[in-house]
């Protein structure tokens, strides 16, 4: 307080000064914002696909009210933000979201956060050294949050088994998919550069494009239009709901649909898929039922680590979910690997009777070329004549 004190009265300041934005939920918050933003966030055990989300949008620091690494588990996310060189502060209490309004100018400087002369809050600050030490004690806890995975999953199966084993629930919908492939998006794990890999896959086989949520904005930033778009409506933009897709809004399973609203807000004529399950997991179960050949999933978890990431009800309704269309479904990491564009005897064909033609063509508007044909013309003449000459 001292050394900030004596800052102020020479006019000098450290630490980073930038927008606050606010929200207690992390997926509501990242698509407000901004390079130079100051992330105001309430996420315990921080993923490291908000983490991502909030690197890439370019915040000068994050502030977290709840601890980043509680150490149930090996959480991904605050590695993220400490790698990038952003600023962690964590455990800065409640009060924070009272006392700070969003918009408002904020610095954070070591432990503190400042508005104008005043220290409005103070936590933990996180660095790599402190990470990975919280990581490795969150190592032990991981036989605990197995047990409660399985705890979680038989709840799961109990209360949903109806929908896993039967398909109870699951709407109609127009877009046709029986017997065709499906990539199904979620703006999640490396789903960027999935995506650019699988460009030759998606030009050629032409899948029914699903976008779970935001991962239908993914689509259309890569320059593809989703056919279906599946999920809760509160991180997808308003430009893709627009997009023509159609919408399939997940609800409660009594039958609530929050997201409903909005979609009929903006005039859409949507479904409801009610399930306890996530927004990814109704995708992967609709395009199962309704008769997919093959499940291409971009931005899901691929390892024990990424589900451990997502938490243990995600846990539970993914690993059970991927059970039922296991024998469909498949990472696009092993379609780009294993996926070559073919091209068929017939193009091959046609393409080297064009380049014959194309040929052809330019010798004959040539002055040497028109030179040829004459001498072609006479020497055919000269063997009509005589083959008639030896038939007569």
């Amino acid at each position: 307080m001292r050394m900030a004190a004596l800052r102020r009265k020479h006019g000098l300041q450290s630490g980073v000064t930038g927008i606050a934005r606010l929200d207690r939920r992390t997926k509501r918050l990242i698509p407000r914002l901004a390079r130079g933003d100051v992330a105001i966030i309430d996420h315990v055990d921080l993923d490291q696909v908000a983490a991502e989300a909030i690197v890439a949008a370019g915040v000068f620091a994050v502030v977290n009210v709840a601890p980043s690494i509680s150490g149930r588990y090996p959480n991904l996310g605050p590695r993220v933000i400490v790698n990038a060189g952003i600023p962690l502060l964590d455990q800065v209490g409640e009060e924070v979201f009272e006392r700070l309004r969003d918009g408002q100018a904020v610095r954070v400087d070591g432990s503190q956060v400042w508005l104008g002369d005043e220290v409005i809050a103070s936590g933990q600050v996180q660095d790599l050294e402190t990470v990975a030490a919280a990581m490795l004690a969150a190592r032990d806890g991981l036989s605990v949050q197995l047990e409660a995975f399985a705890a979680n999953a038989t709840e799961y199966l109990r209360s949903e088994q109806e929908l896993l084993l039967d398909g109870v629930g699951i709407p109609l919908v127009r877009t046709p998919i029986e017997g065709r492939h499906c990539l199904v998006v979620v703006r999640g794990y490396r789903y960027r550069e999935d995506l650019a890999a699988l460009g030759p896959y998606i030009r050629e086989r032409k899948p029914v494009l699903i976008g779970v949520d935001s991962g239908a904005d993914a689509l259309i930033e890569a320059g593809y239009a989703p056919d279906l778009i599946v999920g809760d409506m509160d991180a997808v933009g308003d430009e893709a709901l627009r997009c023509g897709a159609e919408v399939v809004v997940q609800a409660y399973p009594d039958g609530r649909a929050p997201g409903l609203s909005r979609a009929q807000d903006l005039g859409i004529d949507a479904v409801t898929f009610p399930a306890a399950a996530t927004s990814e997991d109704i995708a992967l179960l609709l395009a199962d039922e309704r008769g997919a050949s093959l499940i291409v999933t971009v931005g899901m978890q691929s390892n024990l680590g990424e589900f451990l990431d997502q938490g243990r009800s995600g846990m539970a309704s993914g690993f059970l979910t991927r059970l039922r269309v296991g024998t469909k479904m498949v990472d696009a990491k092993g379609v780009a690997q294993l996926y070559r564009q073919t091209i068929s005897g017939r193009s091959i064909a046609l393409l080297a009777v064009l380049t014959v033609l194309a040929m052809a063509g330019a010798v004959a508007v040539s002055t040497v070329g028109q030179g040829w044909l004459q001498l072609l013309a006479e020497n055919w003449e000269n063997v009509v004549f005589a083959l008639q000459r030896l038939i007569s």
